[in-house]
């Protein structure tokens, strides 16, 4: 018995545009959670593939800093995403019909920066856009982001790190320890995988959406590494709910 739960579930409906908390899911065999980053923004200069795509070809928080005060809810039962944002009233939409990307896209384009490349369109592959190109479930530790905030001297969050599975009980970074074990969370297995390198996006303060911190200058000085939680693959179904013991089991 480890004396671990599971804190926090979040979902990222478009990729980099948005969280929404649950208090439970179902999660399936090698699949990311159900409707995490199901769609993402292409951007006008990006060369997909069919299927998976590196996350340079979107719009993303690490080039954006606007986009990480985004929250998102997706409606499962009308197929609906609301965005809100700090500057910009609410939008509710489709993403798969030509009036709701239309919506969307004229919605997003005030928060863009200049310079960059601008968004396009919503695009989905049939699976989730994770960062990886495997299908993951990012798993993060309370314990971790408090001694971080220590360091930091304020309370960082949990919006910025963009992750699905708080987890608390661990001592802090003992999750780096998991990599190459599974655990239990309700009825659900997972592997873990690999740790999680950050980019930019970190240093936003997600209330405003602008850069308050250099989140990867942190993490190297106090620890010489700037990652922070861990990637998992789900390696048998189940439903979880925010309270569920987390164990090892192998």
């Amino acid at each position: 018995m480890t004396g671990w739960r599971l804190a926090h579930i979040f979902r990222h409906p478009i990729k980099a545009h948005g969280r929404q908390e649950l208090s439970g899911v179902l999660l399936a065999a090698g699949r990311c959670l159900p409707h995490d980053r199901a769609w993402a923004v292409a951007h006008e200069a990006a060369r997909l593939v069919a299927g998976w795509n590196p996350c340079m070809n979107f719009t993303r928080g690490a080039k954006t800093p606007a986009l990480q005060a985004i929250t998102a809810e997706f409606d499962e039962g009308t197929g609906q995403i609301t965005l809100t944002h700090p500057s910009r009233a609410p939008v509710s939409f489709d993403p798969d019909s030509a009036e709701g990307q239309a919506a969307f896209l004229n919605w997003v384009a005030p928060l863009m920066a200049g310079g960059r490349a601008q968004p396009a369109r919503l695009v989905s592959a049939g699976r989730g856009m994770t960062d990886t190109d495997y299908e993951s479930v990012s798993l993060l530790n309370l314990s971790s982001l408090r001694a971080l905030s220590q360091r930091a001297g304020r309370d960082l969050g949990l919006d910025r790190w963009r992750g699905n599975l708080w987890l608390d009980g661990l001592a802090p970074w003992e999750e780096f320890d998991l990599i190459g074990r599974e655990i239990s969370i309700g009825a659900a297995r997972l592997a873990i995988r690999e740790r999680i390198g950050r980019c930019r996006a970190t240093m936003v303060d997600c209330a405003t959406g602008r850069i308050d911190l250099d989140m990867l200058a942190l993490l190297e000085q106090a620890y010489e590494h700037s990652d922070f939680g861990v990637y998992a693959v789900v390696t048998q179904p189940g439903p979880i709910r925010a309270g569920d013991k987390v164990e090892i089991v192998q």
